[in-house]
């Protein structure tokens, strides 16, 4: 009877047995998935409206190479380089994360903290270059251009600087509109896994993931890292490329 027990015990459970470990996961994993998988629909929503409005509007929707065309310490155009800049760190930061996995499953206390200070550093990097491009996106140029808007119950004749939502110097108002809820949206998302992975950090440091033996919390955040990143690739090209 009792060799009879030890066997079943040995036996790999069903995909939908239940228990502890559905589908081989534990249920943190399996709530993140089911946040991801909610997050990404709302995502795709916002991309697929802006995909509507830039679709009805192609004559006079704003060209992105001629709009973020900033870089820091550069006085000539560079259609699109900075937002480039910021995707390689975002991407990059992904793959310190991937290494900050592997070395929790080995159990490696000092390379999951190397590897995670390294992903909250690009994390950072990250939001302070959107924080500037929406600086430079909301002041726009200097020269500014001359528009004629219904205001105050009259038309009106008045200079624009940069976009905000109600006035865009570089076109439609919709495409800031746009512009400043998809990628803030995604930013919120960035610092939250930067603050994420700072408390997962610390915790590292403190060694509780160690007496536990196991670093499962560092796959869970590394789940919604790689999550963040993939997204922001459909952002970065359906956005600024497209």
């Amino acid at each position: 009877m009792s060799s009879e027990a030890t066997v079943h015990s040995h036996e790999k459970p069903s995909g939908w047995g239940g228990g502890v470990s559905p589908l081989g996961a534990s249920y943190g994993k399996m709530f993140m998935w089911f946040f991801l998988v909610s997050d990404a629909l709302t995502f795709s929503g916002l991309l697929c409206a802006y995909g509507f409005m830039r679709h009805k509007y192609p004559d006079v929707w704003p060209i992105p190479g001629n709009v973020f065309n900033e870089f820091p310490f550069v006085h000539h155009p560079l259609p699109l380089a900075y937002v480039g800049f910021m995707t390689f760190v975002l991407i990059m930061s992904s793959v310190t994360m991937v290494l900050a996995v592997e070395a929790g499953q080995r159990l490696q206390k000092k390379e999951v903290m190397k590897w995670m200070f390294l992903t909250i550093i690009g994390g950072l990097i990250f939001v302070g270059s959107q924080a500037w491009e929406w600086y430079h996106f909301i002041t726009g140029p200097e020269n500014g251009v001359t528009k004629t808007v219904f205001e105050n119950g009259a038309w009106q004749t008045i200079m624009i600087h940069g976009a905000n939502l109600h006035h865009n110097q570089y076109g439609l108002p919709v495409f800031a509109d746009f512009f400043f809820f998809i990628t803030g949206f995604h930013g919120f998302h960035v610092f939250s896994g930067v603050v994420i992975n700072t408390i997962i950090f610390l915790n590292v440091w403190k060694g509780r993931y160690e007496k536990r033996g196991h670093y499962e919390m560092v796959e869970k955040a590394g789940l919604y890292w790689h999550f963040v990143d993939l997204v922001w690739v459909f952002v970065f090209t359906f956005f600024y490329l497209l």
